[in-house]
């Protein structure tokens, strides 16, 4: 049991927050931020495969971030199209298979083709998982996906009583992908801002004050520490 104990987690969730306080602490524009976490990713992506961690979804641009300054926006999403390109390279280096979760309808249409080739050129790769939440809520996953339920029940191919646990999953966006273990937010925000609140039934919480761009492999390790400590019973008795 104790040896069980001290794995490190299967699935690692992280809310990557503080880009604009870590500018603003340095004097810098926002945008500069953004571009320094955006550079954090690599790193950890790499740092979370060598702890044994096979699954890694980051939330990186959520629903209500359309809400911005339309300049933020505007360089999110340049920003974002720089790291969909230079992602086709790492995936390839570090052996990683991508994955894009949430909504990408709304995002352009250079920055759709962009994901569906970055997807379709890491689907066979057997590194990390990792699963990156653009244009994402959890409330709009789970009724875009009770509507395609809906529409499956209305035609026949599923019946009322079909319906559990795992038939929900199945029509999520994470579907075939385990439940996160452990989540992970920075910058000190205690909330989760409507990332995967059907997966996270389960998992254990980690916030830390460091700011996302500062978040390096000991902060990591850390979390990991943490949850390798938890009491996980998931109600039951030992």
């Amino acid at each position: 049991m104790e040896e069980q104990a001290k794995k490190a987690p299967r699935h690692v969730a992280i809310i990557l927050d503080g880009n604009g306080r870590w500018a603003k602490k340095r004097m810098l524009p926002r945008n500069a931020g953004h571009a320094a976490g955006s550079k954090n990713v690599e790193k950890i992506c790499s740092a979370a495969w060598n702890m044994g961690i096979e699954y890694l979804t980051m939330y990186a641009f959520s629903t209500e971030n359309w809400s911005r300054p339309q300049p933020e926006v505007d360089a999110l999403m340049k920003l974002l199209h720089q790291y969909l390109s230079d992602c086709l390279k790492t995936s390839k280096k570090n052996n990683m298979q991508v994955k894009v979760i949430g909504d990408i309808s709304r995002l352009a249409k250079d920055l759709q083709q962009r994901i569906v080739e970055l997807e379709e050129f890491s689907a066979q790769n057997t590194g990390l998982h990792f699963q990156v939440a653009l244009n994402y809520g959890s409330r709009d996953e789970i009724v875009r996906g009770m509507r395609r339920m809906g529409q499956d029940i209305r035609n026949g191919t599923v019946a009322p009583e079909q319906i559990d646990e795992a038939c929900i999953s199945g029509y999520l966006d994470t579907e075939g992908i385990p439940d996160p273990d452990l989540m992970i937010r920075t910058s000190g925000e205690q909330r989760l801002s409507n990332f995967l609140l059907w997966q996270m039934a389960y998992t254990e919480f980690y916030f830390t004050d460091v700011l996302w761009p500062d978040f390096d492999k000991k902060e990591l390790e850390k979390a990991v520490a943490f949850y390798q400590n938890r009491d996980r019973r998931f109600g039951g008795v030992k």
